[in-house]
């Protein structure tokens, strides 16, 4: 891309613009998911509802993979200190077609799955503060929403946010909490 092409401009001023609507989103998702998970006891985060195939600390693990891949990994790669961030082992227990599992003895705790989670968030947030503008319409492959480059990856993380959050709300009624909004 020809950055003195005015299309090339053009582009880059809309893109840096939804991206700070992406980042309200984001904000926004993210208060709203730990509304409920605020008002969901620890000791019910691994307990699988009948007939449902997932957990509360199944949907949190998850959650902090994704944001770390949709806001980090794909907007920048892979940092040498992202192994402590999101461990391998952490990854493959939370990543797209892993299976919850109510044994806790295996997975870290509901208070460590929230640190984590919220350690993601605030470096995701600062990614997002130092992404040069240009590299916002660089392509990336799926999962992305609406444009196939890194702000569509952007673009994705609060729908997918929101999508989880519908779940964790199902979760909830299950476990015969009452809703929060």
């Amino acid at each position: 891309m020809n950055a003195s092409d005015p299309t090339t401009a053009a582009q880059t001023d809309s893109a840096i613009k939804m991206l700070e609507a992406a980042i309200g989103q984001i904000k926004f998702a993210r208060e709203y998911c730990l509304e409920l998970l605020n008002d969901t006891p620890d000791e019910l985060w691994f307990e699988i509802p009948a007939g449902l195939p997932s957990h509360i600390a199944w949907q949190v693990g998850h959650l902090t993979v994704s944001q770390y891949g949709l806001l980090m990994f794909r907007i920048r790669g892979r940092s040498p200190d992202d192994l402590d961030l999101i461990p391998s082992r952490f990854r493959k227990a939370y990543s797209r077609g892993s299976k919850p599992s109510p044994d806790t003895s295996r997975q870290p705790t509901a208070s460590e799955l929230r640190d984590r989670m919220s350690l993601v968030h605030e470096r995701s947030l600062k990614e997002l503060e130092t992404v040069q503008p240009e590299t916002l319409l660089e392509p990336v492959d799926m999962p992305y929403a609406a444009y196939p480059n890194k702000l569509g990856a952007i673009l994705f993380c609060p729908i997918h946010e929101h999508t989880h959050i519908g779940q964790i709300g199902l979760l909830r009624r299950a476990l015969g909490l009452d809703p929060v909004r």
